[in-house]
């Protein structure tokens, strides 16, 4: 693995990582704390209103996150332009990956080189209407490839199952190439569509909604790793 990632594909276990988009914005500790260790990761989703249509968190959220969760994996997903612009703000706030849209990346190479010579595992993203041979020329330098399954700055989000060819494509790569990255999914993951995913090659699932708004955040999480095991065992 290029970098620290406790990933779990070895014992074929589902990584669940929440993300804190949908959180009560006033609690955002709270919410995490009652999922109940249900998640796995904490993911963080930054965006700047340009490279999508929304404004979300920023370095300063990563740093609290680190400071009340030490022992946390956290997963920031950088939804920004330029990215170059962007990554040194993150660099020492704690987080574990930091993952680029390889659409807002003017030299991407460059950006997830410096990412991992930070000491921090490098990912890169890409758009549903990207096509995946977009990321052939660096997988070989990141952790983690994340597939958006809608497109990206809101949550809520129906699932577009025309990605799904993408999530297969980088299944093949990841073997022919004999690499190691994990494969995230984020947009529309719920326990109806987690085992299809799982089933299809994704290692990680980001729920938001479907965990942060329900009644019960600890049992929708759970749910969602139960379907999504249940295809991984078979």
């Amino acid at each position: 693995m290029n970098g620290p990632v406790r990933g779990l594909k070895g014992n074929r276990t589902c990584i669940l990582a929440p993300s804190i988009l949908s959180a009560d914005p006033l609690a955002v500790g709270d919410s995490i704390r009652s999922l109940g260790g249900e998640g796995d990761w904490i993911h963080v989703d930054v965006s700047d209103g340009h490279f999508v249509p929304n404004l979300a968190f920023g370095p300063m959220m990563v740093e609290a996150l680190r400071r009340g969760f030490p022992d946390a994996f956290i997963d920031v997903h950088l939804m920004v332009t330029p990215a170059e612009d962007f990554i040194g703000m993150f660099m020492n706030t704690g987080p574990d990956i930091i993952t680029v849209q390889v659409e807002a990346a003017r030299h991407i190479h460059r950006v997830l080189q410096a990412i991992r010579d930070a000491g921090i595992t490098p990912g890169v993203s890409i758009n549903p209407g990207t096509p995946a041979c977009m990321l052939e020329p660096v997988l070989h330098m990141v952790g983690l490839v994340l597939v958006m399954t809608v497109n990206p700055g809101f949550g809520g989000q129906k699932f577009l199952p025309e990605v799904m060819s993408k999530i297969k494509y980088l299944v093949r790569e990841r073997a022919v190439q004999s690499l190691d990255f994990l494969i995230e999914c984020d947009g529309g993951v719920h326990s109806g569509t987690a085992g299809v995913l799982v089933k299809a090659g994704c290692d990680v699932l980001v729920a938001g909604s479907a965990v942060y708004d329900s009644d019960d955040p600890a049992r929708a999480a759970r749910e969602i790793k139960q379907n999504a095991e249940l295809e991984w065992r078979v």
